[in-house]
C-alpha cells in the first residue's frame, strides 16, 4: 500500500496522543467537506483518502484499543458522509462539531 502521508506511517502517528491523532484527522474532514461544498468531487475524494488513511493509522494503534467502538463508528459515518447515501443523515455542520473538542484538546495538551 503507498501511504500519502509516508512520515506518519513510519512511525510519527503512534506517537502522538489521541488528542493529537482526532485534531488532524479532523482537519482533513474539514478539507473533504469544504471541497465538497465548492463541488470538486475530485479533491474531495482525495481529502477523504487521506481521512481514511489517518482513521485507518489510529485505528491500528494500540494505546487506543479502548476506542475502537467509536474509531469504526466514525469510519462507518464519514463512509456514509462521502460516498454513501448518508443514512445517517450526517451534516457538514455536525462532523465538524465533532471535531471541534478535539482540536481545543490537542492545543491544551502541546
Amino acid at each position: 500500500m503507498t501511504f500519502q502521508h509516508k512520515n506518519l506511517a513510519d512511525g510519527q502517528w503512534f506517537a502522538m496522543d489521541i488528542f493529537n491523532q482526532m485534531a488532524n484527522i479532523g482537519a482533513e474532514v474539514g478539507r473533504a467537506i469544504n471541497w465538497k461544498n465548492k463541488g470538486n468531487q475530485e479533491y474531495s475524494q482525495l481529502a477523504f483518502e487521506r481521512v481514511l488513511e489517518l482513521l485507518y493509522f489510529t485505528i491500528e494503534d494500540k494505546k487506543n484499543y479502548r476506542r475502537l467502538g467509536e474509531l469504526c463508528r466514525l469510519k462507518e459515518v464519514l463512509g456514509d458522509y462521502f460516498v454513501g447515501e448518508n443514512q445517517y443523515k450526517s451534516s457538514a455542520e455536525n462532523l465538524n462539531k465533532y471535531f471541534y473538542p478535539f482540536n481545543f484538546a490537542a492545543r491544551r495538551s502541546v
